[in-house]
């Protein structure tokens, strides 16, 4: 069980982290604004549930066929191009704030729709294939989605509470450093693990 949590527990920060400032914090906002809160976090639950759940069964496959060394050195080496991911910085396109904004139908369809295309390939999708390979995926699904769903929910409360973004340098920055953080650990256990 203490696996389990201590799977949960790193997974739900790391993505918690990663989520700050992506497109799909924007993409929630913008639901938000259309939609009631319930629906649009009923959505993205829903649609980010199925993306974790297909990510850590590719990392927990790659991480049953490789050796545990080689795996720490893609994983270390993941997480700081996440963190450079991040610096990088996320926008919504014109495209995509124009389909969340003029959705119709149900709210759940739309949200939950509109989230799990644009999380595939996104790099909370890929942490949690890497994620997933260092852990066991119960734990790393449930952490990985309690995780987006969380900061997801925060962009939309604070954006219905403030009117605004949050300080995006801030959360940049922070959000690069504690992925480097977590790539020089797993650097640092492959090389004790490949000499």
């Amino acid at each position: 069980m203490n696996g389990f949590l201590v799977a949960t527990a790193v997974s739900f920060a790391v993505i918690f982290v990663a989520e700050l400032g992506d497109k799909s914090q924007l993409m929630a906002m913008t639901f938000a604004t259309r939609f009631r809160t319930l629906p649009v976090l009923v959505g993205i639950t829903i649609a980010t549930a199925v993306v974790h759940l297909v990510s850590v069964g590719i990392g927990y496959g790659l991480g049953e066929a490789l050796p545990t060394g080689w795996i720490s050195l893609v994983a270390g080496l993941a997480f700081l191009a996440f963190g450079a991911w991040t610096l990088r910085g996320d926008r919504l396109t014109e495209d995509e704030k124009s389909k969340a904004e003029r959705s119709t139908g149900s709210a759940i369809l739309a949200v939950g729709g509109a989230f799990f295309l644009a999380e595939l390939g996104d790099k909370t999708m890929l942490a949690t294939i890497t994620l997933a390979t260092q852990h066991g995926w119960v734990g790393t699904w449930l952490g990985s989605t309690l995780g987006m769903v969380a900061a997801d929910a925060l962009a939309i409360g604070v954006g219905r509470l403030l009117g605004r973004h949050l300080p995006e340098k801030t959360i940049k920055y922070g959000a690069a450093a504690l992925f480097a953080v977590f790539g020089i650990w797993l650097l640092v256990e492959a090389a004790i693990e490949l000499r």
